[in-house]
């Protein structure tokens, strides 16, 4: 029995739970009245669409992924809206300023509008393989009035509808051959100065190199400093699921005056230091005794180690001691105390493993 709880303790360790984006939990976590998602239907014209675009009252977010339609395709959409095929609905978020960003129907939308502008020719036809070969400008007048008047059926999510109803549908929508990552979607649906500010942070700290990421095309860092900022201000109050713990932080702080975007760049600087102070290459990593790596980036100790070493420089400040000493002060923790290993491994994002480990680390190294 003590062999088999060894294992699973290691298990615990080397292959954590990844409960922290479970989206029917983070809509649970919203009083009932306000989980309806307000939308309204609109049947506006493609050329009334390709206007919108071109003046910016609609537009596509940089979460979206890039456009990857061939001539073939986008003209197959053309001919569908000359013999008035159905086009599937698009889907559109409308902003707090009025504006409407497209959540799902960039590849459609962005073919009409290059069609509309003479950016190709269409090819690959089989209804009408006439039109082969013709630009928009080219096209008998008829049917370039055909096609700027058909309609396509969009529904725009309301702003008034709660910011994670809206997240949650973002994610439903999410279909893509790349899923986009919560921060990706987190990144369209919040943009602000907390978002650039979270990306100016990664850019000017040597979180990247700490991580061993190259190229951070997912937004990975950008999420984790968004992760400290929210635990580090308001980790008192934190309450799971930690993706909607996050998403709220982001939905406040989208506008931030210039005192508090220097004091959260500066807090987040502060913590990396002290951990890359301490831990040097080991950072962030599952390590025993011995020092040899067990697992490398782990996210909930990365909480454990931010969070809890900024509380102890807000407090009396952190213990000095040597980098050699440090290391084995928290290979002592992941060996030694079971509480402290659970709470980097199982079940991470709930309340008492966050505010455990955490609390763990602050009285491990502040004074």
């Amino acid at each position: 029995m003590a062999t088999r709880k060894k294992t699973a303790d290691l298990a615990d360790v080397l292959f954590p739970t990844k409960d922290e984006q479970d989206f029917a939990e983070s809509i649970l976590s919203i009083p009932p009245e306000q989980r309806k998602l307000h939308t309204e239907t609109y049947d506006f014209t493609v050329e009334t669409l390709v206007e919108k675009l071109d003046d910016g009252s609609a537009f596509i977010p940089n979460f979206q992924r890039k456009y990857v339609w061939s001539d073939s395709q986008a003209s197959r959409l053309i001919e569908s809206l000359i013999i008035q095929c159905p086009v599937p609905v698009i889907y559109m978020n409308q902003e707090q300023d009025e504006k409407l960003s497209v959540i799902d129907g960039n590849q459609r939308l962005t073919s009409i509008s290059r069609y509309l502008k003479n950016e190709f020719v269409l090819k690959g036809l089989t209804a009408y393989p006439e039109l082969e070969g013709n630009r928009f400008h080219e096209l008998d007048p008829r049917f370039q009035r055909h096609i700027q008047n058909r309609t396509l059926r969009c529904i725009v999510i309301l702003k008034d509808t709660h910011p994670q109803v809206k997240f949650d549908v973002f994610e439903r929508l999410n279909t893509g051959a790349t899923k986009l990552t919560p921060q990706e979607l987190r990144h369209g649906l919040y943009y602000g100065d907390l978002i650039r500010e979270a990306t100016q942070s990664v850019s000017s700290s040597h979180l990247l190199s700490m991580l061993d990421i190259k190229v951070d095309k997912r937004m990975k860092a950008e999420e984790l400093v968004l992760r400290f900022w929210s635990l580090d201000e308001g980790f008192d109050a934190y309450r799971k699921p930690l993706a909607t713990f996050i998403n709220d932080f982001a939905d406040k702080n989208r506008a931030l005056n210039p005192q508090k975007k220097a004091a959260l760049k500066m807090s987040f600087q502060a913590a990396l230091d002290a951990v890359h102070g301490l831990f040097g290459d080991l950072s962030f990593r599952i390590f025993g005794k011995d020092l040899k790596v067990q697992s490398t980036f782990n996210a909930a100790l990365y909480d454990a180690l931010m969070i809890g070493l900024s509380r102890a420089m807000k407090g009396k400040g952190i213990k000095v001691m040597s980098s050699a000493h440090a290391c084995q002060v928290l290979a002592g923790l992941i060996a030694d105390d079971a509480k402290f290993r659970r709470a980097i491994s199982v079940a991470t994002s709930d309340d008492a493993q966050v505010k455990y480990r955490v609390t763990a680390i602050t009285e491990a190294f502040g004074n």
